[in-house]
């Protein structure tokens, strides 16, 4: 008896292991086609990035020889979802088309038409969380209500993964990884030409134009992405990064940090793996520093939760500020002040070394994303929503909900505000960058800079040779921005 032919369509879950809506494919049935839809919608948007372009190439060439190697193939194609995925579903005799579920308002209204159309067909869907590690209808507060503070989402979420964990196979409901699938069944040639004649099949070779591959810490694919996570969290003998993550995470002339935000972004990896290597890490630590370092590490997945359950509650994030009286700050938007800031010439050492190591490497310090948005939104007083595409033109890991809670978290517009918020860059640089050595990896032509000039940004005229000298002056800006900012705070 011939079994059931399913259909499992991926997008930002780019691998087989620990894939939690192909593991139920693969679970009801061995024969299953895979299939990624590059969707010019999304492809051609303008902070498409190259080096997104260039992740997803490499990750989706990987993909399909993972494919072959399980026994079936995927399929890539070049349109419409909503259009393309009914005639693949019909052409195949696809009885179930599966998939995870996005937190983006983009993706989850293209998901429902997706879905109509199937259903119309005659196909039934299944669909189900796969890139968080608690879905975002169970995390309310006591009142019912979606978290908009982070300490309190962090003590829920925290308390359910634990709990989540102890129930231990990822079958009973715990968080335990899933194997990649295995003999799995391919179409039958005839029918797979005949199914593909009328189809936009395509190629992961993309047009990405990104030169900056060597330099990028985070590397495409899903067997690289467990190579960075094993050298993280167990060092391979060596020294292992995630018992020094704190205070290393914030040294950006350092390898202090996993180098897996794309991975995540793309789903080369998936968050219970992330989760999973950490509490494999415990047993390593051997002073409280080091423990401290791993929940340090887990509070950041939980602040990537965090932001892409805001997202999915409040869609409203991805097209302005969560608070809305920052709707009437009176930004003054100097277009020059931002190509600079966009392209480095700030004259602000650490700002310039910042983004240069953007444009150039398609990834930025983490510490040093705060420290350039916090410049350009309360030295040069431009709107966030600049820098916001601006980072998602370039950066590696553009991610919608991570990449906009960053930025209203720096311009205290967003969720979890503290007193207003304002990095002075030299401060910054003298604590994280104490050496300069961030600072000259990047801005090679101030190397015979003195490092407190360096850190300072005070480097006199002669000592320039053709870097700019500061756009404003940081004591000034301060005063002006808070000024400002009192018109709007009521």
């Amino acid at each position: 008896m011939t079994p059931p032919r399913w259909l499992f369509w991926h997008r930002r879950d780019l691998r087989l292991a620990d894939n939690r809506g192909l593991a139920a494919a693969a679970a009801a049935t061995p024969a299953v086609t895979g299939v990624f839809v590059l969707d010019p919608a999304i492809l051609s948007e303008p902070t498409m990035a190259p080096a997104r372009l260039w992740f997803l190439s490499e990750s989706l060439r990987e993909l399909q020889q993972s494919w072959q190697q399980a026994g079936s193939r995927l399929l890539i194609l070049r349109g419409d979802p909503a259009e393309l995925l009914p005639r693949l579903a019909g052409a195949i005799g696809a009885e179930v088309v599966a998939w995870n579920r996005d937190v983006e308002p983009f993706g989850r209204e293209r998901d429902r038409q997706v879905a109509r159309k199937l259903q119309a067909e005659g196909h039934k869907v299944l669909a189900d969380w796969d890139q968080l590690l608690i879905p975002p209808e169970a995390l309310k507060t006591g009142a019912g209500e979606p978290y908009r503070v982070y300490g309190p989402f962090w003590r829920n979420w925290r308390g359910q993964v634990e709990q989540a964990s102890a129930l231990g196979s990822a079958a009973s409901g715990g968080l335990d990884p899933l194997p990649p699938p295995s003999a799995l069944i391919d179409l039958d040639p005839a029918q797979l030409a005949e199914a593909l004649q009328s189809l936009p099949v395509a190629s992961p070779e993309l047009d990405h134009g990104f030169t900056g591959a060597e330099l990028c810490p985070c590397r495409p694919g899903e067997a690289a992405a467990q190579v960075q996570l094993a050298a993280f969290c167990d060092g391979a003998g060596r020294v292992i990064p995630l018992l020094g993550y704190e205070p290393g995470r914030n040294l950006p002339a350092e390898a202090g940090t996993s180098g897996l935000s794309a991975a995540l972004k793309f789903g080369t990896l998936s968050p219970r793996q992330a989760w999973a290597a950490a509490q494999q890490a415990r047993p390593l630590a051997r002073s409280d520093e080091e423990r401290h370092s791993i929940q340090v590490w887990e509070q950041e997945l939980a602040w990537r939760e965090f932001y892409q359950q805001a997202l999915f509650h409040f869609p409203e994030l991805a097209d302005g500020p969560y608070r809305p009286q920052w709707r009437a700050f009176p930004w003054e938007n100097d277009q020059g002040w931002f190509e600079a800031w966009r392209d480095g010439l700030t004259g602000m050492p650490i700002i310039d070394a910042a983004m240069r190591q953007l444009n150039t490497s398609g990834w930025m310090h983490n510490r040093c994303r705060m420290i350039v948005a916090s410049f350009l939104v309360k030295d040069l007083i431009c709107d966030w929503r600049w820098g916001e595409s601006a980072f998602m033109a370039r950066l590696v890991d553009g991610d919608l909900a991570a990449n906009n809670g960053g930025w209203q978290w720096s311009a205290s517009s967003g969720m979890d505000p503290k007193p207003l918020r304002i990095f002075n860059p030299a401060t910054q640089a003298s604590k994280f960058d104490a050496d300069g050595d961030y600072i000259r990896t990047w801005l090679p032509e101030l190397r015979h800079v003195a490092t407190r000039d360096l850190i300072s940004g005070e480097i006199a005229p002669l000592e320039r040779r053709g870097y700019p000298a500061p756009l404003v002056n940081h004591k000034i800006q301060q005063a002006r921005f808070k000024a400002l900012y009192a018109t709007i705070k009521g």
